[in-house]
């Protein structure tokens, strides 16, 4: 009888071990889940093709890149120190001033699809401050998401090489 009891209770706990490790595994999110919310970004930064590293958006860049549940995203990226325009007015900017801005920041939006098995997101840029970027679609390959951190590589930037950034959850 003592033997049964052993074998009863060796099933029993065996049984909640397989359920238990199932359940957890079932509530696993989704690499799109998990994109799902406002992140900061912390790092942009560019491997060149003369080995070099640039950081468009400075060394403490500013921006957010939003993903939304029903597959739309959002992003702006500007460098902290982008000059004031000495006549105030947006439509009137020296070409330095023009310059410094068109270099030091970005916005897009557009739409976006998850390859799960690969952990490529796929943007679909709508529209773009770079004109360049409007209609194509770009690749980012997510290295590491944690729920309080997003690392991914843009591998098809259209200036080359390869840009890494790395993102903190706002949300």
């Amino acid at each position: 009888m003592h033997l049964r009891s052993i074998a009863a209770f060796s099933a029993i706990a065996a049984f909640g071990t397989v359920t238990l490790s199932g359940g957890l595994l079932a509530q696993q999110k989704s690499l799109k889940d998990q994109l799902v919310g406002t992140w900061t970004l912390v790092s942009w930064e560019q491997d060149m093709a003369n080995a070099t590293k640039f950081q468009r958006y400075g060394t403490s860049p500013k921006g957010y890149n939003i993903f939304d549940a029903n597959g739309r995203f959002y992003m702006m990226f500007a460098r902290p120190d982008l000059p004031k325009l000495a006549s105030r007015n947006p439509s009137t900017p020296t070409p330095d001033e023009s310059k410094a801005i068109v270099s030091g920041a970005i916005g897009l939006f557009g739409t976006y699809v998850v390859d799960e098995a690969t952990k490529v997101v796929s943007l679909r840029i709508e529209s773009s401050t770079s004109p360049n970027q409007l209609g194509t679609d770009q690749k980012r390959l997510a290295t590491s998401i944690t729920p309080s951190e997003l690392k991914y590589e843009n591998t098809t930037a259209i200036s080359g090489g390869k840009i890494y950034y790395s993102f903190r959850r706002t949300n």
